[in-house]
């Protein structure tokens, strides 16, 4: 019995992670694309950092507007129309003659993978056993990096198909996207969003098939209980000086998730390699081995979140992130870019990355609000890491072009630092605890 329940919730987490899967391919396979769209769409530095910028904004306005149909309509529902958004999008890019038309279908990509990126961790969480949600919330980051990984791998084999290459690159996700939408027709909707829903029979058989019928009487009473007092949160509520602590963790991992700078490094990985002295397709390969050791060390997350606990791992991380960082920065002074120097450090520090806030940051910020206020918290948390992702999208060509790898590097590497010492010296820890544990918890020690 154990292990078919353990089946059921494994299989509801992973289809639930496809989003995460379509978010990873969406954001990165641009970054295959800017050698070959830069010279179509006669783009200068600032016009290619708003190209590939475009996805962020649509990411801002999906983390946005996607709070109130999941909370209406469901995680689930909600995804599923995120995923007809994913298609719809890879085959308008994919086919757009126009830099107008190619942004916009971008930007409506975005909002699918905004969608994504709030509902799919936030179903994770709903539904899975606080002893385990660590680890399968990660899963939702482990496919963004396989999703990253797939893209990097097709953009470098496509990238001989001649002049079109960056359309077949663009459209391949379009099978995923179909894929995810059939998934979610096999998978429960979200316990919590069932009892909130005033639907307790069908949220307890869901709660029943993953826990059993004993535990599963206990968590559907815990449940209640902790929407007993208000059912629809407010986001004046989100912004009280009660719940302010809070955002304000969630807030801050968000930022400091993109200000390692990691988003820069996927997306524009080819030119900082070619920057390098490298051709593009030698280029493109290296790619593969970041999304590579991207995905190695998110499984390594994932194994050791719920045993060592979240600061750990991010306070490992962020010293790796920041002695190879350093290093990053000294080569770009120096202009030192002998064998592989680059290369490797780069490598550990997106082994850094994914075993720490890459995970972490998504797995406490799903964790952390009370149940009635979490979409709209998140939605707050998530909408702040996506404008720091456009951010530093939007301006890292312009200042890898004009002030050097070196500044830009050394950046990054001080963000690093400071969220070493955010990690230490405030943020509390969450594994092992219910989600209705963590409520009484965090606002009574806030």
């Amino acid at each position: 019995m154990k292990e078919r329940n353990n089946a059921f919730l494994v299989l509801a987490s992973v289809v639930a992670a496809l989003g995460g899967l379509l978010f990873g391919f969406d954001t990165a396979v641009i970054s295959g694309t800017t050698p070959f769209i830069q010279p179509y769409f006669h783009l200068n530095d600032v016009g290619l950092g708003w190209t590939v910028s475009s996805l962020l904004i649509g990411c801002i306005v999906g983390v946005a507007i996607s709070g109130k149909p999941g909370d209406r309509f469901g995680r689930r529902n909600t995804l599923r129309a995120a995923a007809l958004a994913f298609f719809i999008s890879a085959a308008g890019s994919a086919l757009a003659e126009r830099l107008a038309v190619f942004i916009a279908f971008r930007f409506f990509g975005g909002i699918a993978v905004g969608t994504a990126s709030m509902l799919s961790p936030m179903y994770i969480s709903e539904i899975a056993p606080g002893e385990r949600r660590g680890a399968l919330v990660s899963l939702n980051q482990l496919a963004i990096v396989i999703g990253i990984l797939i893209a990097f791998f097709s953009n470098y084999l496509l990238a001989g198909t001649g002049a079109d290459n960056w359309r077949w690159m663009l459209s391949v996700m379009g099978l995923p996207a179909l894929f995810f939408f059939g998934s979610l027709l096999f998978v429960p909707e979200s316990p919590r969003w069932l009892v909130q829903k005033h639907k307790t029979d069908e949220a307890l058989s869901v709660l029943a098939r993953i826990n059993g019928m004993e535990k599963a009487r206990s968590e559907l009473a815990e449940i209640e209980r902790s929407l007993a007092k208000e059912e629809i949160g407010t986001y004046r509520e989100v912004f009280s000086r009660e719940i302010r602590p809070l955002l304000t963790i969630g807030m801050l991992l968000a930022i400091f998730q993109q200000m390692t700078g990691i988003n820069s490094i996927m997306y524009y990985a080819p030119i900082i390699f070619q920057k390098m002295g490298n051709g593009t397709s030698s280029a493109l390969m290296q790619t593969v081995a970041v999304g590579a050791v991207n995905l190695t060390f998110t499984i390594v997350s994932l194994r050791l979140i719920d045993r060592w606990g979240r600061k750990p791992l991010l306070i490992i991380g962020a010293v790796g992130m920041v002695v190879s960082l350093a290093v990053i920065a000294g080569a770009f002074f120096m202009e030192h870019f002998e064998g592989y120097l680059i290369l490797v450090f780069i490598l550990i520090f997106i082994a850094s990355f994914a075993v720490s806030i890459g995970p972490v940051a998504w797995v406490v910020i799903a964790e952390i609000f009370p149940n009635r206020l979490r979409s709209k918290a998140m939605s707050v948390a998530i909408l702040t890491l996506w404008t720091f992702t456009f951010i530093v999208s939007l301006t890292f060509p312009v200042i890898l072009d004009r002030l050097g790898g070196g500044a830009a590097f050394a950046l990054f590497g001080v963000m690093c630092l400071l969220l070493l010492f955010y990690v230490i010296f405030r943020l509390p820890e969450t594994k092992g605890k219910s989600l209705e544990e963590l409520e009484t918890i965090l606002l009574r020690k806030e």
